[in-house]
């Protein structure tokens, strides 16, 4: 069994995290000693590097619980855990594509603001009317 800090060190999750994980009921409250010490066991290690895998990937805290749960289940049909992943894989497409947006957006601000000492600048109105491919701006049309 180890306490919290040599269970993050072994998992490559911080303390913090495996508290709001458990916070969250993503990974099961640990055990106590009567001290009142979390101890974990290597399952729970196990868990804990799975979860950091599935979050390094990017996958949402309720995508991961579904995950988790499809890993524990040993006569899971592959392709419930396939479809998970597609799903992640068209919004990190659709996140991408957003990205590329506002780097085009923002490298033509770039290129139209002078940088010198005069106090135009299109980087500055344009933030200040809105104009720009972000969120509030999208969902106004």
């Amino acid at each position: 069994m180890m306490n919290i800090g040599q269970a993050a060190k072994a998992s490559g999750v911080s303390a913090k995290m495996i508290r709001h994980y458990e916070g969250v009921g993503l990974f099961p409250e640990a055990a106590r000693t009567e001290a009142g010490y979390r101890q974990y066991s290597e399952r729970d290690i196990n868990t804990l590097r799975f979860i950091r895998h599935s979050r390094d990937l990017g996958f949402p805290i309720e995508q991961i619980r579904e995950l988790l749960g499809l890993w524990q289940d040993r006569a899971r049909p592959s392709r419930q855990v396939k479809a998970l992943a597609q799903a992640h894989l068209a919004g990190l497409d659709a996140k991408l594509k957003e990205l590329q947006a506002m780097k085009v957006t923002l490298e033509n601000l770039v290129q139209c603001c002078h940088g010198d000492e005069r106090p135009d600048c299109p980087i500055i109105d344009t933030l200040a009317d809105g104009s720009g491919p972000g969120p509030a701006h999208r969902h106004a049309r």
